[in-house]
């Protein structure tokens, strides 16, 4: 079968049409060889990755596969915690175990990072909750601390987090469409389903649908779609979409279809609710 043509397989094995992969990244992802069983340790940046922490990259990159009874998407931590959770201003775990415990106003108290994680497996995965000291778990845990470990105590990781755009750009639905067509189609497919092969593998994720986010996850809100997109966005050129493409176009795929979140009701319970919330 030739590399542009590849029948794509979809959340639990529901078969789809076959998508014709119209750019270069998509062609070379869904021909690229299986992946091979990994090492038991790698060298990072001159630092040897092991043990629990290994455990934990192998499970940020591909969540989905490794966790199927808590993840009900297509998505893998990575898909937004950029470059393993460390490209800075894509919400990098570098530095992050020196943020928790703190409070939280959407869950109306005091998180540990068990509660962070979790409230992505929730929300950003559509899933359920890892228990709290279940392996998983402490292998992703472990592998934050290892990041985190040149990070000085109390000082903040320059690039932490996703850097806010100003709040007065007012997106357009109807040429962020347009943006997404041009910009982003090519890897995400053009209805936003994303790419997603036999194996389980997502080369691109889904943004729209039953197998994205659901309304209860951070990049459902507007403003925090927006910065990621402007940030992160297209792959490889972060930084050249201007604030107002990265509104428009944040603004078409976040009011989407895509899962609801049943327990939406709780959250903000003290107040402090932002004012892109969906819900």
């Amino acid at each position: 079968m030739s590399p542009l043509l590849w029948v794509l397989w979809v959340g639990c094995g529901a078969e789809v049409e076959p998508v014709v992969a119209t750019s270069p990244a998509v062609a070379a992802a869904v021909s690229a060889p299986a992946e091979s069983a990994p090492p038991a340790s790698v060298e990072v940046d001159g630092r040897i990755l092991e043990g629990a922490a290994f455990r934990g990259r192998e499970i940020a990159r591909h969540t989905h596969r490794e966790l199927p009874e808590n993840v009900g998407s297509s998505l893998n931590c990575t898909n937004c915690h950029l470059e393993d959770a460390t490209r800075a201003k894509a919400a990098p775990w570098v530095g992050v175990v020196d943020r928790y415990p703190r409070y939280r106003a959407r869950s109306g108290k005091v998180d540990d990072l068990q509660d962070r994680m979790n409230g992505c497996f929730e929300r950003s995965m559509n899933g359920v909750a890892l228990p709290r000291d279940s392996e998983p778990m402490l292998a992703l845990v472990a592998y934050a601390e290892w990041l985190s470990e040149d990070v000085p105590d109390g000082k903040l990781f320059e690039g932490a987090g996703i850097p806010k755009l100003a709040d007065t750009v007012v997106g357009d639905a109807s040429r962020g469409e347009a943006v997404f067509q041009e910009k982003c189609a090519s890897c995400h497919q053009p209805s936003g389903e994303g790419v997603v092969t036999p194996d389980g593998t997502t080369v691109f994720p889904p943004l729209v649908g039953d197998q994205s986010f659901n309304l209860g996850a951070g990049m459902a809100r507007l403003d925090t779609a927006a910065a990621f997109v402007k940030w992160g966005m297209p792959q490889g050129q972060g930084g050249t979409l201007t604030d107002q493409e990265a509104y428009d176009v944040a603004l078409w795929f976040t009011t989407q279809p895509r899962p609801d979140f049943a327990d939406k009701a709780h959250d903000w319970p003290e107040g402090g609710k932002p004012r892109d919330a969906r819900y």
